[in-house]
């Protein structure tokens, strides 16, 4: 059974979160609120998933306030965030392109991607574009860094990348991500070409492992509906919901 390109990232995201306890899925997030959901199917509902457009999977009665306060006590295990831009040492830039304040675009802005940074302990970056336009060398602008100073309380941090090309891991020592995976029809070259930062490269380069025939089936006939509650456009788009 043959897996789309979403269904692919799907499936990778999937595989990082594991057996964690509770997964929360921000703003416009259709890809990891699918893997959430998956996630939480195969952990046979062992899992609180958390996603802030839903009804049906969002306990919360006062929306980001009481996201960010249990995030802060260390209720959550794993969140999202994206970026306009995303660097090499894992920064993202949520508010703009350009010399700041007189950018030369406005974006929505940083709202709590810097309190989850710090204290979500797995941080997935995901950005379907790969490209040296979101994959700069060095963000115009930090609305959330990627490292502190060892002095500084930080028990969240960056996990890994999941781009549309490739999955990276990041390692804290060296604040530097590692290519971990290459997702099928891509190679090294090209990945590298398309991505603003250095980073490093370990032994031989596997691809992103393929969803089984169960998987696909599960995400098709359970997840799908459920999505469509809440990201409609994107049911309709890749599932035919």
């Amino acid at each position: 059974m043959n897996c789309t390109p979403q269904e692919l990232l799907i499936s990778a995201i999937t595989d990082m979160i594991g057996d964690d306890s509770h997964i929360a899925v921000g703003a416009a997030s259709p890809i990891p609120g699918c893997a959430a959901l998956l996630a939480q199917i195969e952990a046979r509902h062992r899992m609180n998933v958390t996603i802030l457009h839903s009804r049906r999977h969002n306990s919360f009665t006062e929306g980001s306030r009481e996201l960010f306060d249990i995030a802060a006590q260390g209720r959550i295990d794993t969140f999202f965030l994206g970026g306009v831009q995303i660097d090499g040492n894992a920064n993202i830039n949520l508010v703009g392109t350009g010399q700041y304040p007189q950018m030369d675009k406005r974006f929505s802005g940083s709202f709590g991607s810097a309190l989850m940074y710090f204290v979500v302990p797995k941080i997935i970056l995901f950005r379907e574009e790969h490209s040296p336009r979101t994959l700069v060398d060095k963000v115009d602008f930090i609305s959330a860094p990627g490292t502190s100073p060892k002095e500084v309380y930080r028990p969240g941090g960056p996990f890994a990348l999941v781009t549309g090309k490739a999955v990276f891991r990041f390692n804290k020592e060296k604040s530097k991500f590692e290519l971990s995976t290459l997702h099928e029809g891509n190679n090294l070259e090209d990945v590298q070409d398309q991505t603003g930062f250095e980073f490093d490269t370990s032994g031989e380069i596997h691809q992103t492992r393929q969803p089984t025939v169960e998987r696909l089936e599960r995400l098709r006939t359970e997840v799908a509906p459920k999505i469509a509650e809440f990201y409609p456009e994107f049911a309709r788009r890749y599932f035919g919901q």
